[in-house]
């Protein structure tokens, strides 16, 4: 089961030392403990957080692997702000995560510093960070947002010339062409390598039309 998960890992991350997989597995079981008192994931996909969470959040680092400066927008519970920070940790880099919500914004604080994790919580509303978080090479968002809205909340960064990977389903489509009425950008679509009808959009080059 252990070696199951280990290679479910490294099949969506690229290489991470079993150390950093056995970190990720305390951190694993730390989430669920503290999800029973405040809500960080929804609860239909809390029995398989590794595949469903973990993993799906620790792909993102196979598409950007020389990226070091990383936003994570609405980070929540963590995904995948929380999990690109353990594999920075091991592979180097530093990631920012904005999160309003005071307690989910407390357990990312936690983390950090229980895990001596490379990130800052930015306990602040998206449009109010833009001020206090400087450009980052990648700003990443899971679950957070139509993509027009996305766009938009990223903008700050993304027309400094930042890449975006957002996780979206098998809806996404729509929100792409509704996106080009307003945003010039380019775009490429990767499979999910953990949800067969889920898409990583990597958009880059944004402009306003």
């Amino acid at each position: 089961m252990t070696d199951t998960r280990l290679a479910s890992l490294q099949n969506a991350a690229g290489p991470v030392s079993r150390e950093t997989f056995e970190v990720l597995l305390r951190f694993e079981t730390v989430f669920q403990k503290w999800n029973q008192r405040i809500n960080l994931a929804a609860p239909s996909t809390l029995g398989d957080v590794w595949s469903r969470h973990i993993v799906d959040s620790a792909q993102l680092a196979s598409h950007a692997p020389e990226a070091r400066k990383w936003l994570d927008l609405g980070s929540g519970g963590g995904f995948p702000g929380l999990v690109l920070a353990f594999l920075m940790k091991e592979r180097g880099g530093q990631i920012d995560l904005v999160e309003s919500n005071r307690k989910k914004a407390g357990f990312l604080q936690a983390m950090v510093g229980e895990f001596g994790l490379p990130a800052r919580v930015v306990p602040r509303r998206i449009e109010d960070a833009a001020g206090i978080v400087g450009q980052p090479d990648v700003v990443t968002a899971r679950a957070l947002a139509p993509l027009p809205l996305l766009l938009e909340l990223a903008s700050p960064w993304l027309l400094g010339g930042a890449t975006a990977f957002f996780h979206k389903g098998r809806d996404y489509r729509s929100e792409v062409e509704e996106s080009c009425k307003r945003w010039s950008f380019r775009l490429v679509e990767h499979r999910s390598s953990t949800d067969s009808e889920g898409v990583l959009l990597e958009i880059s080059s944004l402009s306003h039309l």
